[in-house]
């Protein structure tokens, strides 16, 4: 009975009213461990958050976003260095010409070098997603990160090196931005392919017009056909980039304009992508 006396007085409030001394410490550690499970809670689900696959619900918006990218970097560039950066049907053009007048021009060096880094850079996107999980919200953030670095990395080189132009041989200066441009340019192409919206790639319009007008349902209500309405807005994006890449060129800040431009749009989609909505578990 002594015990259960003494026990109880320690539990009892003391006379001013205040907590026993015993309670305060044992709130403390209660409050530890509740803030200990909060954190524990909020990074398991972060991990959640970035590893749950993006859905592909509206992801054509970020990929026809990326036209404007396209069109931007390629006006300025083939004003400036001849070559295109992302579209590799008029580099091909320009790489043909090349090898039947090799010396009247290296434009075709240039092309060539976008042609090949492009297609080393689909190699190694499209293997990026297949290896790491096609649609996890990480992989598709850790890639356009990828693709805004080597947007970076041009955008220095051109704003910190030499001035460059159409003319003279093809330097470190002109080849490596190059070659980083239209390697991260297959990204957006490869996104396409993970979206399932093979026809948005962000680089080409060709196929996009021929589809356009052979749409069966070309006049039909806005609401009525979502393919027509993305095919419309692929090269009015693209439209609207090249006018900004063209005002870039004739200005004096140049490439390096267009470059930093596109590094700040480029940012925008890696925003998105992390508060993009998850894929609905069945």
């Amino acid at each position: 009975m002594a015990n259960y006396g003494t026990v109880s007085q320690q539990d009892a409030p003391t006379q001013n009213g205040n907590a026993h001394p015993a309670d305060e410490e044992t709130a403390a550690l209660l409050g530890g461990k509740t803030q200990g499970s909060n954190s524990n809670s909020i990074g398991r689900r972060f991990r959640r958050h970035m590893t749950n696959n993006v859905s592909n619900a509206w992801g054509d918006l970020a990929l026809l976003f990326c036209y404007i990218i396209t069109g931007l970097l390629d006006s300025c560039s083939v004003f400036i260095w001849g070559s295109f950066l992302s579209m590799q049907t008029g580099n091909t053009i320009y790489l043909g010409l090349g090898v039947v007048a090799p010396y009247e021009s290296n434009r075709w060096l240039r092309s060539g070098i976008s042609i090949a880094s492009f297609c080393f850079g689909s190699f190694f996107f499209a293997r990026y997603h297949r290896y790491f999980g096609g649609r996890k919200r990480w992989v598709l953030v850790s890639s356009y990160i990828l693709q805004l670095s080597m947007i970076i990395a041009a955008a220095l080189m051109v704003t910190l090196g030499p001035r460059t132009g159409t003319s003279g041989p093809v330097t470190v200066f002109i080849g490596l931005p190059i070659a980083l441009i239209a390697f991260q340019s297959a990204g957006q192409a490869v996104t396409s392919r993970v979206l399932s919206y093979s026809t948005m790639t962000g680089v080409v319009l060709t196929s996009i017009y021929c589809d356009l007008f052979s749409d069966p349902k070309l006049f039909s209500p806005p609401t009525a056909n979502d393919e027509r309405n993305r095919r419309i807005a692929a090269p009015i994006l693209l439209f609207i980039g090249a006018c900004f890449g063209g005002l870039w060129a004739h200005s004096e800040t140049g490439l390096a304009g267009a470059l930093w431009t596109a590094a700040v749009l480029k940012l925008f989609v890696i925003i998105a992508w992390c508060c993009w909505s998850a894929e609905k578990e069945a």
